[in-house]
C-alpha cells in the first residue's frame, strides 16, 4: 500500500477554535489518518501529522491549507518561531510504497491548486525547489512575513500563484523531503543568548568566522566566511520559551542517520556544561520514527555496559529516560512514535496483539485459522525469546566478559528472529483468508474461471511461502542455541534445550503445512522445489535439536 505522511505548520497557536477547525477539514477526508497535533503557545504555531495514499493526503492537505487561509490574518500575528504565512510550510514525506519523485509530484499538483485557487504565492523548496537557492527553507523565510511585500515587489518571483504580495495569507512553502525531526533541548536557563551559543557550535551553517579583534571575516567578494558546526545536516537556533521559562536549542535534524538524536544530544550536554549550563532534557515536536529512538536506546544501554539485545520497549524506555523525553511533557509512545501510532489505530485486530488466553481461546475454537502455521511462528518467537535470555544473563556476568560482544549479537539476533516470528502469527491466517477470498471470486464465465484459478493458485503459494519462511528462520533460532550450549551461562543450560526444542517444534509444524499447502498446487516445479528445501532443511534442524540435547544431558550429568 502507498502511504504518504504530510507535516503541514499552521501559524495559529492559541486559539483552539482556529486549530481544531483545521483539524476537521483534515479529518473530513475519509482514508486520511490524523496522527498529531502539536500546537505551541509561544511559537504561535502549530504541526498537524498526517498520512495516507497520496491523493487523499494530497485532498487533505489543500482542505487544510484552505481552512487556514480563511481564519488566520497574518497582519495580526506575533510568535517565536520564524514564517511566511498562515500555511507557513507543508511538506510531503514518503513512508511506504511511494518514492521522492512521486513526493515531489504531489507537491506540484497542490503548489498549483494553491496558488491558482486561493491566490497565495506559493514556493517550492527542498527536493522539490525550482532552483538550487530555494532547497532551504530558511533562505525563502528571509525576512519572514514582514519583508514579503518588500521581496516579492524586488523579483521574489513565486513557483506557483500570483507574484503578488498577500497581505493576509502571506506565502505557503510546499515540498518533498526525508524525514526531519523537530527536536529541541531544554537548557537551566533563561538566557537566549547562551542557547543560541550553543546552536552556532552545533549546526551545520555554523557562525561568522571573526578576526583577533572580533571583527567579521569576509572573502573577497565581500561574502562572509563561515566556521561550521559540528553536525551535518543540522539546523538550529537559541530561543526562550515563556511556557516552560526556559531557554531551548531549537534544532531540525534533517538527516537522522549522519546527526542522530543520542550524538546531538550528547554534544549539546557537553557544550552546556563549557558554558556553565546543564541539559534538563529534550522534546520531539511532532512526530518521531521509530529507528531514531532504537539508536538512541542502544546507545545509551551500551553506554550503560548492558546487553543491546533486549526487548523494543526496554530500548524504547532507555531512550525515553536518557534523552528526557518527559521533562516537559510525558513522552507517549503511541502518539509520538509513527509506527505505533498508525498502529495504535489497528490495535487488537491482529493475532499478535492478542494477550496469550484470548489467543489461545481463538486457537481452540472451530476456525480454520489461526491454526498450526501461526502456532509454528509463536513457537519460533518462543525459542528466539529464550536465546535472548540465555545471552542476556550471560552478558556482564562474572567470568564472561570476554563474550560480551558475542552475546550482544546473539541476543540482538534473537529480537530480530522473535519479531520476525512474531509477525509471521498473523501471515499465515492472512495468507489462508487469501485463499478463502480467492475461492469466493465469480466462477460464470470462461475468463472468471480463468482469472479465479489463477488467483487460487496464487494464493496457495503465497500461503505455502509463509510456514516455508518460518521453517528457514527456525534453523536460524536452533543455531543460536547451538551457539550458546557452549559459550552462554551454564545455569541457563536447561534453557538453551528448551530453545532448540520449541525451535525444532516450529519447524516440524512448519514443515507440516509446507507439505499440505503445495497438494493444492498446480505448479509441479515449485512444488518439488519447496519440498526438497523444506525436507532439507527440517531434517538439518532435527539433527542439530539431537546433538544439542545430547550435550546438555552430558554436561548436566
Amino acid at each position: 500500500m502507498q502511504l504518504v505522511e504530510c507535516v503541514p505548520n499552521f501559524s495559529e497557536g492559541r486559539n483552539q477554535k482556529t486549530i481544531e477547525s483545521i483539524a476537521e477539514s483534515i479529518r473530513s477526508i475519509s482514508g486520511v489518518d490524523l496522527l498529531d497535533i502539536d500546537p505551541g503557545k509561544s511559537t504561535n504555531r502549530t504541526v498537524y501529522t498526517f498520512v495516507g495514499p497520496p491523493e487523499l493526503v494530497l485532498e487533505a492537505a489543500y482542505q487544510g491549507i484552505a481552512r487556514a487561509a480563511s481564519l488566520i490574518d497574518m497582519r495580526e500575528h506575533q510568535g517565536a518561531h520564524p514564517r511566511i504565512g498562515a500555511t507557513d510550510v507543508c511538506p510531503f514525506i514518503p513512508v511506504s510504497g511511494i518514492d521522492m519523485a512521486q513526493c515531489v509530484e504531489l507537491a506540484k499538483r497542490l503548489g498549483k491548486r494553491v496558488g491558482d485557487e486561493l491566490g497565495i504565492p506559493v514556493y517550492l523548496y527542498a527536493e522539490a525547489a525550482s532552483t538550487d537557492d530555494r532547497k532551504n527553507l530558511a533562505d525563502i523565510r528571509t525576512g519572514e512575513y514582514e519583508g514579503l511585500n518588500k521581496r516579492i515587489t524586488n523579483g521574489f518571483k513565486p513557483d506557483f500563484g500570483p507574484s503578488k504580495f498577500n497581505a493576509a495569507s502571506g506565502a505557503t512553502v510546499i515540498g518533498a523531503r526525508q524525514f526531519l525531526i523537530a527536536y529541541n533541548i531544554n537548557l537551566n536557563t533563561k538566557s537566549q543568548k547562551l542557547a543560541n551559543e550553543i546552536a552556532l557550535n552545533i549546526r551545520e551553517a555554523g557562525r561568522a568566522k571573526r578576526d583577533a579583534e572580533g571583527n567579521i571575516m569576509r572573502e573577497a567578494n565581500g561574502s562572509i566566511i563561515k566556521v561550521p558546526g559540528c553536525f551535518k545536516s543540522i539546523k538550529a537556533v537559541g530561543w526562550y520559551v515563556e511556557e516552560y521559562k526556559q531557554a531551548q536549542v531549537s534544532i531540525n535534524i534533517v538527516d537522522y542517520h549522519q546527526a542522530s538524536l543520542h550524538q546531538v544530544f550528547d554534544e549539546v550536554c557537553k557544550q552546556a556544561e563549557k558554558l556553565g549550563l546543564r541539559v534538563t532534557g529534550s522534546e520531539i515536536v511532532g512526530l518521531v520514527p521509530l529507528e531514531p529512538i532504537i539508536m538512541a536506546g542502544k546507545h545509551y544501554l551500551a553506554k550503560q555496559g548492558r546487553c543491546i539485545g533486549v526487548p523494543e520497549n526496554e530500548i524504547i524506555n532507555t531512550a525515553i529516560l536518557s534523552l528526557g523525553l518527559s521533562d516537559l511533557t510525558p513522552f507517549d509512545i503511541n502518539k509520538k512514535i509513527i509506527e505505533f501510532s498508525i498502529m495504535n489505530k489497528t490495535k487488537n485486530k491482529f493475532l499478535k496483539d492478542l494477550p496469550v488466553t484470548h489467543f489461545l481461546d481463538e486457537l481452540s475454537s472451530d476456525s480454520a485459522a489461526p491454526g498450526g502455521g501461526s502456532t509454528a511462528a509463536l513457537c519460533g518467537a518462543l525459542s528466539a525469546s529464550l536465546s535472548s535470555m540465555v545471552a542476556n544473563l550471560t552478558h556482564g556476568k562474572k567470568g564472561f566478559e570476554k563474550s560480551n560482544d558475542l552475546m550482544n549479537n546473539i541476543a540482538s539476533q534473537a529480537q530480530k528472529l522473535k519479531v520476525y516470528f512474531r509477525e509471521a502469527i498473523d501471515a499465515d491466517t492472512q495468507a489462508f483468508n487469501q485463499i478463502v477470498k480467492a475461492r469466493c471470486l465469480p466462477k460464470d464465465t470462461e475468463t472468471q474461471k480463468s482469472d479465479r484459478d489463477k488467483a487460487i493458485e496464487e494464493a496457495n503459494k503465497e500461503a505455502t511461502l509463509v510456514p516455508f519462511k518460518v521453517l528457514e528462520k527456525s534453523y536460524n533460532a536452533v543455531e543460536l542455541a547451538e551457539e550458546l550450549i557452549e559459550k552462554g551461562n551454564p545455569n541457563a543450560l536447561s534453557d538453551v534445550s528448551s530453545a532448540s526444542i520449541i525451535a525444532n517444534a516450529a519447524a516440524q509444524s512448519a514443515y507440516y503445512n509446507v507439505l499440505i499447502n503445495i497438494a493444492a498446487i498446480n505448479d509441479k516445479n515449485f512444488c518439488n522445489e519447496i519440498k526438497t528445501k523444506s525436507s532439507e532443511i527440517a531434517n538439518k534442524i532435527h539433527e542439530k535439536t539431537d546433538k544439542i540435547h545430547k550435550q546438555v544431558v552430558a554436561r548436566l550429568k
